[in-house]
């Protein structure tokens, strides 16, 4: 049954009288189970006060991506440019930029202004239903351009195989992949085991030479979007809060763990779904 992570039905972790500020650069989802709409919901929920520069716009659901629509990369710039010399912005992550264009928008405003703020990077390449997010010719300034700005770098294992040009199918793999990621782009990386087979969903975080498995059982039976999003969302979240990284990766495990236990479910869109070809 299509399902949506329910991050807002979480009781808030961190309660502040002042919260600090966090910024979402990323795509928008119609169905707001994913992208902006799930950052924003993250952010509230663990005590932030969250805003976003829009990067594309998408029309999805939890099971399939309609279409996608792009923004002009100016209007990328001038909204992380403005948000940035307007607010004190404690921690920022970066979710689906969707091009070459996008992407070096946003790298140049966040050049222009980020000092030691951390900055994690969910490198979006592959939606959850398989449609690709990335334009073929980005890749390459994504990497060379946007992750050396990165914290940490949150990659599922298909991101992985990409970024790696090889399959990643076991534990042993991913301590392996995370290590020359990690390596490779110098930044800390935590790489999720979600797509492995089997009733536990292992994630590591590599961090300047220390390796950290952060466990977890599976949920069955829930179709849902927008997990990668949730989890880096609070994984900013935390680090807005000057939690270590380690701290905040387990305090955002907990968190979208909670968020995919208590997901919400219509079975009126299951005949939309039906009803709506799949774009590749």
């Amino acid at each position: 049954m299509p399902s949506t992570l329910s991050p807002s039905s979480a009781r808030p972790l961190i309660a502040s009288a002042q919260p600090p500020v966090v910024l979402s650069a990323a795509g928008s989802d119609c169905s707001a189970g994913a992208g902006v709409q799930a950052d924003l919901k993250t952010f509230t929920a663990l005590g932030c006060y969250g805003m976003t520069a829009l990067t594309s716009v998408v029309a999805e659901t939890s099971v399939f991506v309609k279409s996608i629509q792009l923004l002009d990369g100016a209007i990328v710039e001038d909204q992380i440019t403005v948000l940035l010399e307007g607010f004190p912005v404690s921690a920022a992550k970066t979710g689906m930029l969707g091009g070459r264009e996008q992407i070096k928008a946003a790298v140049k405003a966040f050049r222009a202004y980020k000092t030691s703020m951390p900055m994690v990077v969910d490198p979006v390449m592959i939606a959850t239903s398989g449609a690709s997010l990335l334009e073929p010719d980005a890749v390459e300034v994504m990497t060379n351009e946007l992750f050396p700005l990165a914290t940490v770098l949150t990659p599922n294992l298909d991101e992985a195989a990409a970024l790696l040009g090889h399959k990643i199918s076991s534990r042993e793999g991913m301590e392996d992949s995370a290590a020359k990621l990690a390596e490779r782009y110098g930044c800390a990386i935590l790489l999720k085991g979600g797509h492995l087979e089997g009733s536990h969903v292992p994630d590591i975080l590599h961090e300047n030479g220390q390796v950290d498995w952060l466990e977890g059982n599976r949920i069955e039976g829930v179709n849902t979007h927008g997990t990668g999003c949730t989890y880096s969302a609070a994984i900013t979240a935390g680090l807005a809060h000057r939690l270590s990284l380690l701290d905040a990766v387990k305090q955002a495990k907990r968190f979208v763990t909670q968020a995919i236990a208590q997901h919400h479910h219509w079975s009126d869109l299951q005949a939309l779904n039906q009803s709506v070809r799949l774009v590749d």
